[in-house]
């Protein structure tokens, strides 16, 4: 069993200041095997209806497990999940509860509200450069071409097989069996195309004629995806210049080995490693972050900022992605700093030694790895 530090230690660290961990993140991203790591954790999986059985009367589950460690796998299965766990932070906070869930009820209003205060949530992203360890990855390539789900990560040759069943499981588990959407065909139609298109411009009226349905409803499957993390729907960010783009949000798919498989991309050619670097630095950032409330910038003469932070600790980044320190032009940072001077500029790459400042056209630019987002964004 592979156990994932980091994300052990980010439990440990949650339950100091709460009872209830709602952990959530896309299907075989980990949860359950986090679950079980553990130490002194009693398992329930709520697939099983006999332990759905058990659960079902609250208060006697919760006084006969009073003080210990419990995971609850599933716990959407249950009837009355809110309930469930708010009775356990409010009459039975020495009992530590780690849950996992479909990401929909994280979007739920009721389940949201009802456990206002009452819970921290984490969510599991695809294997982040602090599993690397953990995992035994020791080249960054591995990474961008099995992508981060520790299965096809610990798998020596995933086959595409193996990423297409990925999918049909992701339709017949939770797109059927949770949102109920009839039409197999577009939905999946859809869900290729974004594959394809990752990183790119998001327009629907582009999607709709090959998909065979309205704009309207290209933009419902495009909300079922974000919903259920498989897309990551960044907006620009703009103060509303008249020469920004204001409206048009731009779409990561979640995972660079799908990318990878999907694209039929056999050698990695040099444009390939930038593009699923910069889906890997999404990654990390929200990993790390812990939300997805991340921008990008572009004005309508076609500079572009990748990613844009608002606000954290203290600090606005704007952020570019260069597989290469050799690749990176200071042009995009030049212009954005004319509008945004109070912003940090920082260039993240994979072959950045060790974290460095350069100055270019006035502009004050910092160049880090992978291994040293984390520090940076934490640091205050």
């Amino acid at each position: 069993m592979v156990n994932r530090k980091y994300w052990l230690n980010l439990i440990d660290k949650l339950w100091e200041k709460t009872s209830i961990i709602w952990l959530y993140g896309v299907r075989r991203a980990g949860k359950t095997f986090i679950c079980k790591s553990i130490k002194d954790i009693d398992y329930y999986d709520c697939e099983l209806p006999s332990v759905r059985r058990i659960l079902e009367d609250s208060e006697s589950f919760l006084e006969n497990t009073n003080g210990k460690l419990i995971a609850i796998d599933e716990i959407h299965r249950l009837k009355n999940a809110s309930e469930f766990l708010k009775i356990a932070a409010d009459y039975f906070p020495k009992t530590k509860i780690i849950a996992t869930g479909s990401s929909i009820l994280t979007a739920n209003k009721k389940f949201k509200d009802s456990l206002t205060g009452r819970k921290k949530d984490i969510l599991l992203t695809p294997i982040n450069y602090s599993d690397f360890f953990d995992f035994k990855i020791d080249k960054i390539t591995t990474r961008l071409i099995k992508g981060g789900l520790p299965p096809y990560i610990l798998n020596p040759n995933p086959t595409e097989r193996d990423y297409y069943e990925w999918i049909e499981n992701y339709w017949a588990k939770d797109i059927q069996e949770l949102f109920g959407v009839g039409n197999r065909t577009a939905f999946l139609k859809f869900t290729e195309l974004l594959i394809f298109r990752s990183g790119g411009i998001f327009e629907a009226s582009s999607y709709a004629p090959e998909c065979e349905v309205s704009r309207q409803t290209i933009f419902s499957y495009l909300n079922i995806l974000d919903t259920t993390l498989i897309a990551n729907t960044i907006r620009p960010f703009s103060s509303r210049r008249s020469n920004e783009i204001i409206r048009a949000p731009k779409v990561y798919f979640f995972d660079t080995g799908f990318i990878r498989y999907f694209k039929g991309i056999s050698q990695l050619k040099e444009e390939d490693l930038g593009f699923l670097w910069e889906h890997f630095v999404l990654n990390e950032l929200i990993s790390i972050l812990q939300h997805r409330k991340i921008y990008y910038w572009r004005d309508k003469r076609g500079h572009e900022v990748d990613f844009i932070i608002r606000n954290h600790n203290g600090k606005n980044i704007a952020i570019e992605c260069k597989w290469k320190e050799e690749q990176f032009s200071a042009n995009n940072f030049t212009i954005f700093s004319k509008y945004y001077p109070d912003f940090e500029n920082l260039v993240i790459t994979s072959d950045t030694k060790k974290e460095y400042y350069k100055k270019i056209s006035n502009v004050k630019i910092k160049f880090i790895n992978a291994m040293e987002i984390a520090n940076y964004l934490n640091k205050k």
